[in-house]
């Protein structure tokens, strides 16, 4: 079994295609940021776990699941129906396929757009300079910082994540790199959201996102 961590703020109208497309062996954990719109209803009412998470922010939310997560190996995913949970496996798969003697190691998935406006461009362009920054300090070899992946648990919390903002992705991936996790990367589908973006589909979001990730990294400059 595998816990699959899904932040969720303000997702009831998401909730239902991403819950039910959930592959047998993973366990979706909908943590509630603070959801005015039902979304803790809608996820119980289709076999979730809900954990709430009061104090506001994408990384608040990611380590409020990580925290109450119960297995070995976790996975984290929005909730928006950006990302098809069907592709949980594969990503578990590669994490696998790792094989690191001390059992570390990260899965991203590198999100490839398959609808009209699922990838605003604005939002694509600060993704890549974000990961040719993220590149040039940590080693990595990224094309994204997608927010599909895989890990252990125990190995995630032994990190010492701090932002509790938009950072928190970006943060996990440099502290894992100096870390000396081998990280890799795979293909997977996205998709136009359901429902009004907060981050990616707002240039005024993609901006805080932006300013948050290059806030850990100038904070992580040696």
């Amino acid at each position: 079994m595998i816990d699959v961590i899904l932040p969720c703020l303000n997702e009831a109208e998401a909730l239902p295609w991403v819950l039910t497309r959930m592959p047998s062996g993973f366990r979706p954990l909908v943590v509630d940021n603070a959801s005015t719109d039902g979304s803790a209803r809608v996820a119980a009412g289709h076999g979730a776990r809900v954990v709430p998470a009061a104090e506001r922010g994408f990384g608040a939310a990611c380590h409020a699941g990580l925290l109450a997560a119960e297995t070995e190996v976790v996975c984290v995913m929005d909730a928006d129906a950006s990302l098809d949970p069907a592709e949980l496996p594969r990503l578990a798969a590669a994490l696998a396929a790792l094989r690191p003697p001390d059992g570390t190691g990260l899965v991203l998935g590198r999100r490839r757009p398959t609808g009209r406006g699922a990838w605003p461009p604005h939002a694509r362009l600060g993704n890549a300079v974000l990961a040719r920054s993220l590149n040039r300090r940590a080693g990595t070899r990224l094309r994204d910082l997608g927010p599909m992946r895989a890990a252990r648990r125990d190995a995630l919390l032994a990190l010492g994540l701090r932002d509790r903002r938009f950072g928190y992705p970006l943060e996990m991936v440099l502290r894992a790199a100096r870390a000396g996790w081998p990280i890799g990367e795979i293909d997977v589908p996205y998709r136009p959201r359901t429902g009004a973006s907060k981050v990616t589909g707002t240039l005024g979001g993609t901006v805080r996102a932006v300013r948050d990730m290059r806030r850990v990294l100038a904070e992580a400059a040696p």
